[in-house]
């Protein structure tokens, strides 16, 4: 590690760090707004459950770099834009989300359900304060998985410019010099367990009423 350079680079490297930070936070907090109500109408569906669930998985299949690139001609935007990241990325992690929030609502006992109905929740104040709060651990859990994927698939979009930490292995592989890319890749794995052991702290505290281990 030169850390001349390092000294030298620390503002860059810093810009480089917050902007990896938003083009991985931003994303998922979009995806959940949306998966949350997704979610629930899919396993509303019945026997299209499987069907709809298959299709927005097929969103995970699309390659990252293709969608980078092709998103400025669907949005409108230049091709350096960060907007075509947290674009691509909230697909991305809606295709995981909506799955988990569907598995999560499934995961609520049919007697849980009867007991609410029984004390005169509606369905909407019985989803808000019963089934949403039961399911907060297996949506919490693929919430980890989202950060942790969305921490490296913002890496991709250096190579069609967006500034984030990957601009550091880009400028690694051009000078033939390993520190930005060892510097690039201690950063990324520090901001994947900052942001999994985020997401599971809001889970705890969210899950109060259940036995901990």
């Amino acid at each position: 590690m030169n850390f001349d350079w390092l000294a030298g680079e620390v503002d860059d490297i810093g810009n480089f760090f917050a902007w990896h930070v938003a083009l991985s936070v931003i994303p998922v907090l979009v995806a959940l707004v949306l998966a949350v109500p997704i979610g629930w109408l899919v396993k509303q569906s019945g026997f299209l459950r499987p069907a709809l669930l298959g299709t927005v998985g097929l969103l995970y299949t699309i390659p990252s770099l293709a969608l980078f690139v092709l998103l400025p001609l669907v949005l409108g935007t230049q091709i350096l834009d960060p907007l075509n990241v947290v674009v691509a990325l909230t697909v991305y992690t809606l295709a995981l989300l909506v799955r988990t929030v569907c598995d999560g609502l499934e995961a609520v006992s049919s007697d849980v359900l009867q007991a609410a109905n029984a004390m005169g929740y509606r369905r909407i104040a019985r989803f808000f304060r019963v089934e949403l709060p039961l399911a907060v651990p297996v949506i919490g859990a693929g919430l980890r998985v989202a950060v942790v994927s969305n921490v490296s698939i913002v890496s991709i979009a250096a190579l069609i410019g967006t500034p984030q930490l990957g601009s550091l292995f880009t400028e690694g592989l051009e000078l033939h010099f390993l520190t930005p890319i060892f510097t690039g890749i201690i950063l990324c794995v520090a901001l994947a367990v900052l942001l999994d052991s985020l997401v599971l702290i809001i889970t705890r505290q969210l899950t109060g009423w259940q036995p901990r281990t």
